[in-house]
């Protein structure tokens, strides 16, 4: 069979433990064979993360800016555990967190659905994607434990000398205290991601913060969203498609009894919960798909899950694994999707529909890896190990492309 030609590299991004095993034979089986791949390599396994002191980590996400189109293998964000086990130079920040940074993208997250396998809410029909804020709020929180009487301030100092003061709380015992941010710029960005990233897969969009209880924070991102979406709002009306803004509390009743089917975006707290609440519901997070959207256009695709560590240890202890690759195989069909569709290529765009299509067709008869089984209804499943899984996809795959 002739190779499917490419013309720009995509940015290839290697991880660590399970994840970079299935990695490996993801492309020895399913993508080496049919596609002549052009991709610029980063090793973002932990060891070689270190031995860089993590510049490899910067190089990928500058490779992203300049290609558009980028592929990651799942990673290891190191605690103190982590640190001794790896011998690592310092404990080194979360490569997803870097690159998100650099590229100022938001995630989207979406379960990846089979009809064997029904949502815990029985209404949805359809996948809902999760956009998540990737900025600010708690995450990049300061605290204080007060241990005694005392006030509590916000205070901002502007270069111009103004200076603005509220009282927080009076405290007449211990007590704590938190401060969070954000930014124009950031929600400004997040919302033309979220607004592209309807555009590109013609999804309604929902978005729900608590404007009517935080008046200044939460209704700077209505605020921004509201003026962003005039710039989109021909393009959706001419599409027929939806920008839709209610209260949190809302947007969760909404949804539980909505047939799905939509993008629904997410402040950053708000976007952690509410993806592993959809992932959870709709089966496994083993089967979330992940996608990091610059404004500008960019593209990171991987799967929502982690490195896999319990399933790693017995692959090195000569245990057999039955891991499911899904998601990681989702990440390379929507790099391959985006990059064929940027540069006019549609052997390339229907290689990643077949590929996918390849993964339904062993799913539906049946052929599974073990966390799978006991979600299925309507069928006999047999589980296999990992290696055999993605055996039985290109079987499939070579039918489909032949």
């Amino acid at each position: 069979m002739k190779k499917i030609q490419m013309t720009t590299p995509l940015v290839e991004m290697d991880g660590d433990e399970m994840t970079r095993i299935l990695w490996k034979m993801i492309k020895d089986e399913l993508i080496l064979p049919f596609v002549d791949l052009k991709a610029e390599y980063y090793d973002l396994g932990l060891p070689y993360r270190d031995e860089t002191r993590d510049q490899v980590t910067f190089d990928s996400a500058e490779a992203t800016k300049k290609y558009g189109v980028a592929v990651k293998c799942a990673t290891i964000t190191p605690n103190h555990q982590r640190m001794d086990e790896y011998k690592l130079h310092e404990m080194w920040k979360s490569p997803n967190g870097t690159i998100r940074s650099m590229l100022d993208g938001t995630v989207f997250r979406a379960p990846i659905t089979i009809p064997s396998i029904k949502p815990a809410v029985k209404s949805w029909e359809k996948p809902i994607t999760i956009a998540r804020h990737a900025y600010g709020d708690v995450y990049k929180g300061v605290e204080i434990r007060n241990e005694e009487e005392g006030t509590a301030k916000l205070v901002f100092e502007g270069k111009s000398g103004k200076k603005e003061e509220v009282v927080i709380h009076e405290f007449k015992g211990p007590g704590i205290i938190q401060g969070m941010h954000n930014t124009d710029r950031s929600i400004r960005s997040f919302a033309h991601s979220c607004f592209k990233y309807a555009l590109d897969t013609n999804q309604d969009l929902w978005f729900s913060t608590k404007d009517t209880i935080s008046k200044k924070y939460d209704a700077q991102f209505r605020i921004v969203f509201e003026e962003v979406f005039q710039e989109y709002k021909e393009e959706f009306d001419k599409r027929g498609l939806e920008y839709f803004y209610t209260l949190i509390d809302d947007a969760v009743a909404r949804v539980i009894r909505s047939k799905g089917g939509y993008i629904w975006a997410c402040k950053n707290y708000d976007g952690d919960v509410m993806s592993d609440m959809v992932s959870t519901a709709f089966g496994s997070l083993a089967m979330m798909t992940s996608v990091l959207v610059s404004p500008d256009g960019k593209y990171e695709y991987e799967a929502a899950h982690g490195t896999v560590t319990r399933h790693y240890y017995k692959h090195l202890a000569g245990e057999e694994t039955s891991t499911n690759p899904m998601a990681t195989i989702f990440a390379w069909s929507g790099a391959f999707r985006k990059r064929g569709e940027l540069d006019n290529l549609p052997e390339l765009v229907k290689y990643a529909d077949e590929l996918e299509a390849a993964c339904f067709d062993t799913l539906n008869e049946g052929i599974v890896t073990k966390d799978l089984v006991n979600l299925m209804e309507g069928i006999t499943p047999t589980a296999v190990n990992s290696e055999n899984f993605i055996k039985a996809i290109r079987q499939r795959l070579e039918k489909r492309l032949a």
